[in-house]
């Protein structure tokens, strides 16, 4: 079933039944939307009715509004105020940043509700939200919302459970794993009486194999008669999914745009323009640099996809030097440590200068991230969905856009129609004109190679990165028209600015010229870092040493030992290590005793108590039978003595 709006005025937001709050029609108009879109208008009257709704609409056309104004209301339409560690609803995330992102806008719209405006505050003086990401509750007289924003990584199990029973909030926004954890305790509870909403958003990647598991366990944990809502731009790749999340008889609502034949079956917005250019390997930077120096209006913001978190990582080093002087590079990617992650996330975000975030499929999908005006893949994703999602960061609520994908010319072509199928057809890119020579190639190619000679760390950077951009060719879904064997490997090596190629098994059978034209004397090519090349100058010659360092040197006397090392300096450096490999023991314990609920933590105990116990039983038999040994002359003494020490024990 597809529910769409009759006519133009029934997307006046006054218009709806049942009608909103006062409250949210003033935060809706103050925010500048002055009509509901097609989303919107769509699923607000089912979901804040009794349908469960599964939502399939077009990147950037306004889903999370469409969720949070229902969930809001229903929390304030209740007969009385939640109790206290009780969860009226949920919503769930599959990345930290979109769950930021939804965290957000939703303190934006509660800003508006004196209750709740009342309920939250900054926690430090400087305006800034405190580290457990949550609002402070003043009064429970009242209906309100009180969210809590769980994100894995920025904090602990312990410390969420903690700000939980403390502020006891009544909506949680969360990613699968941490929301899990905070579930798991005894003192969360989502029950029937209380629970009114779930809402899973960006669906499909959440019933994919990798959070698959965590819904399911989520879902148990959960009353089943609530109102559940499945939102993604691609939500039908994954219908045959639904039925397990436990929805009742929902309704699907699909809000396409119309393409140019007419048909309404085009996935991205109007305002976006999606287009390819053929490139080689080795013309795909100078590309760049041409696009965002020559397209007619700079662009604010600029997103660059690679395909591997080591590309991304080596790009940043390079492209601050490629790219035009007024653009800010800046890196993300889902193994940057949290706070980095969200430091740069931010930084991009709100970046005045033109920037261009270097980064993976880790910022493909549900972020908002204002004027974001180009979105460049120099690599193909290797997941199909994923293309979509890259580009529908562009050309967001009517801001013109423009994606660029790059493809190899030859089988690399047979992407084009293959996206033509997936109902997302991209036309060549015409303006602005890209014109390449082997001059420009060469200087690119050159420019590269002077960055990485000036510290091997670099070169180290390059080979990890080009190695995974490898691999993940071997994994690309569409592996019938990306194939490892159709790699022109000098020609991809030195777009990379590669010293060399290296060693993996997918070169085996490579003949030609693995050193790509670079002479280099390899054991004077150092290390900025002193610390590090002074490793490396150890390892060349690890026996180099002074005398005074070394006794071997010293004359010694025949029968002198032929060790590198005497047997005490042998047994100082196999203590060491020991001490190391038992300090890395500790610390991960440490690490996984954090992570564990006070369940989990009770049972452990639990379990070391019993082993104590039958170690100490054990022990007294060992002593006992080591006694009887050394005095025979008094057997029934000590058989007496055991049973005795025995019975004293338990």
């Amino acid at each position: 079933m597809a529910s769409k709006p009759k006519s133009p005025h029934s997307r006046a937001w006054e218009a709806l039944t049942p009608p909103l709050s006062e409250w949210i029609l003033d935060a809706v108009a103050s925010q500048g939307f002055s009509r509901m879109t097609p989303v919107q208008a769509s699923t607000i009257p089912l979901f804040m009715g009794h349908k469960d709704v599964v939502v399939e609409a077009v990147t950037g056309s306004g889903k999370t509004m469409a969720f949070l104004i229902p969930i809001v209301e229903k929390l304030l339409r209740l007969e009385a105020p939640i109790k206290k560690h009780h969860v009226g609803a949920i919503i769930v995330s599959p990345t930290r940043e979109l769950a930021e992102q939804i965290y957000k806008v939703l303190l934006s719209l509660l800003a508006f509700h004196p209750p709740s405006a009342a309920a939250i505050q900054p926690a430090n003086p400087d305006g800034t939200e405190d580290s457990t990401n949550l609002p402070i509750p003043k009064s429970s007289s009242t209906l309100k919302v009180v969210p809590q924003l769980l994100l894995g990584g920025t904090t602990t199990p312990a410390q969420d459970l903690s700000a939980f029973l403390k502020h006891s909030p009544n909506l949680l926004v969360s990613t699968p794993g941490r929301l899990l954890e905070l579930l798991k305790s005894p003192h969360v509870h989502c029950p029937q009486t209380s629970f009114e909403v779930l809402v899973l958003d960006e669906a499909d990647r959440l019933l994919d194999l990798g959070f698959k598991d965590d819904l399911q366990k989520i879902l148990a944990r959960l009353p089943k008669q609530r109102r559940t809502g499945l939102f993604s731009a691609t939500v039908s790749d994954a219908v045959d999914q639904i039925i397990r999340v436990g929805l009742r008889n929902p309704v699907k609502i699909a809000v396409k745009v119309k393409g140019a034949s007419g048909t309404d079956d085009k996935r991205t917005p109007a305002s976006l323009q999606m287009t390819y250019l053929l490139t080689r390997a080795s013309q795909k930077l100078p590309a760049v640099n041409q696009i965002l120096s020559s397209i007619e209006s700079t662009p604010q913001k600029t997103i660059l996809y690679f395909s591997t978190c080591a590309a991304v990582d080596y790009w940043s080093h390079i492209m601050p030097s490629l790219l035009p002087e007024t653009f800010v590079t800046i890196p993300l990617h889902g193994k940057h440590p949290p706070n980095v992650r969200q430091k740069n996330f931010t930084r991009f975000a709100n970046s005045i200068s033109p920037s261009v975030l270097l980064t993976t499929d880790v910022a493909a999908r549900g972020l908002d991230i204002p004027l974001v005006d180009l979105v460049i893949q120099i690599d193909p994703p290797t997941d199909p969905k994923a293309y979509l999602h890259r580009c529908g960061r562009a050309g967001r609520a009517g801001r013109r856009g423009l994606s660029v994908i790059m493809i190899c010319p030859g089988r690399e072509e047979d992407y084009i129609p293959f996206l033509e199928v997936r109902k997302t057809p991209v036309s060549p890119l015409e303006s602005p004109p890209i014109s390449f020579s082997d001059s420009i190639v060469m200087e690119t190619s050159n420019k590269i190679r002077q960055i990485v000679l000036h510290d091997r760390a670099l070169h180290d950077k390059a080979q990890r990165a080009f190695v995974s951009w490898v691999r993940s060719y071997t994994k690309h879904q569409a592996r019938s028209i990306f194939r490892v064997t159709d790699i022109d490997w000098e020609e991809a090596g030195c777009a990379w600015g590669l010293l060399k190629l290296p060693k993996m098994p997918e070169l085996q059978k490579f003949t030609g010229d693995r050193s790509l034209g670079v002479n280099l004397d390899w054991d004077k090519y150092s290390y900025k870092d002193k610390q590090r090349e002074k490793h490396r100058q150890e390892s060349l010659n690890p026996t180099t040493k002074t005398a005074a360092d070394n006794p071997l040197k010293r004359p010694a006397p025949s029968s002198a030992s032929n060790d590198p090392l005497p047997w005490s300096k042998t047994h100082e450096k196999k203590s060491e290590k020991e001490k190391r490999r038992e300090s890395k023991r500790a610390k991960k314990e440490r690490e996984h005793w954090e992570k564990m609920t006070d369940e989990q933590k009770a049972s452990v105990r639990e379990t070391q108590q019993m082993l104590e116990k039958l170690r100490r039983v054990n022990q007294q038999k060992v002593k006992g039978e080591t006694d009887a040994s050394n005095d025979v002359s008094k057997p029934r003494e000590m058989e007496l003595g055991d049973e005795s020490e025995f019975e004293g024990f338990d």
